[in-house]
């Protein structure tokens, strides 16, 4: 759906993506058509640490931030000069890796002369729900799942988010890192998990469900899951897993009946968060939207509560730069900034 006025060019920004651990750029338009869009990935790099290692993540946005841009702008077919806005996530993330992209966005706002946008990561995340339906998805609950995030909102625009409830300890898609570890399977975890969960019992190992019947709090707890998953796996005497042969199937079971639990806690409280808020509108963002089995539970339960779900292609729950489309919200808003713009690591609301 267009937003531009007819007989006007659209606005062309480019948007960059260096909050954690991938390197991305896009061309998108004020009619929110995307022209381009780039993603380097950094697994293999953090692989063999079972985790993002936040040195390396920066340095290696360091290397590819010029070449990503570069090839975003060669695959919209908009030259540099042409460019009407140039957009960056600043926050929240790795204090390093938002530094890269803060620093290549100013340069490109200095030299081309055109306004420099801030974007918040986690209302992009919601944002992209927005992009992938093509009309409006505001007001909504938004819950936020990702290696850093778990959290719902209250979203009564695109850029007011008040927050219901959050974790309070691990987030959902780094406890599937680390259960990933245990289990012995790679980084990143939650890929590796679904692929083998498809083998396994989900009702194998009965795991806690921390908060799931507190219908007075929306917050999530994660911690103690991942210490039960530990506990079946090797017991309260040994302290590690070196010499440990798990049977296939046993990974299996163990891993379809924690990404079980994990799912069952960010269904019950995105369902009480709209009995809570009285919307009828639930949208999910973040690399966790994309596990197959949450996007399947999630769809019947919005289906059965007579909500309207908005979950994006899997392309857009991973982090990217088309989200950074959110950008044409504050630049109709007038939202720009200066060059003394700075990174927040923490989440700025």
């Amino acid at each position: 759906m267009s937003t531009a006025s007819p007989g006007r060019a659209a606005l062309k920004i480019l948007t960059l993506e260096t909050t954690c651990d991938e390197t991305a750029a896009a061309v998108v338009t004020d009619s929110l058509d995307v022209l381009s869009s780039v993603v380097a990935s950094q697994e293999k790099l953090h692989e063999r640490f079972g985790g993002v290692v936040p040195e390396l993540a920066s340095r290696a946005h360091v290397e590819r931030i010029l070449p990503v841009i570069d090839e975003a702008i060669k695959r919209s077919g908009v030259a540099l000069r042409d460019l009407d806005a140039v957009a960056v996530a600043n926050t929240p993330g790795l204090a390093g890796s938002l530094l890269v992209g803060l620093v290549a966005a100013k340069t490109l706002a200095l030299a081309l002369r055109i306004p420099l946008i801030a974007i918040n990561h986690l209302q992009a995340h919601i944002y992209a729900c927005r992009i992938a339906a093509q009309r409006n998805v505001f007001p909504c609950v938004g819950l936020i799942v990702s290696g850093g995030h778990s959290s719902l909102y209250r979203c009564t625009t695109p850029l007011e988010f008040e927050l219901l409830g959050g974790t309070i300890d691990d987030a959902a898609g780094e406890a599937f890192d680390k259960v990933a570890s245990m289990l012995g399977l790679p980084f990143p975890g939650g890929p590796a998990i679904e692929r083998v969960a498809k083998q396994g019992d989900l009702a194998a190992y009965r795991f806690p469900r921390p908060f799931l019947n507190d219908r007075d709090r929306l917050e999530f707890s994660f911690s103690g899951l991942k210490t039960a998953v530990r506990y079946q796996i090797v017991g309260a005497g040994r302290p590690d897993f070196a010499a440990l042969q798990l049977e296939p199937q046993t990974v299996a079971d163990l891993a379809a009946s924690f990404q079980e639990a994990i799912v069952d806690c960010l269904v019950g409280k995105a369902l009480l968060a709209l009995e809570k808020t009285g919307m009828k509108t639930l949208c999910v963002g973040g690399g966790v939207a994309a596990n197959s089995r949450f996007r399947q539970r999630i769809e019947q339960a919005a289906q059965g509560a007579g909500a309207e779900l908005f979950i994006p292609p899997l392309r857009l729950c991973t982090d990217n730069a088309v989200m950074g489309a959110i950008a044409v919200e504050r630049l109709r808003g007038g939202l720009v900034e200066n060059l003394e713009l700075d990174a927040f690591p923490g989440l700025v609301r």
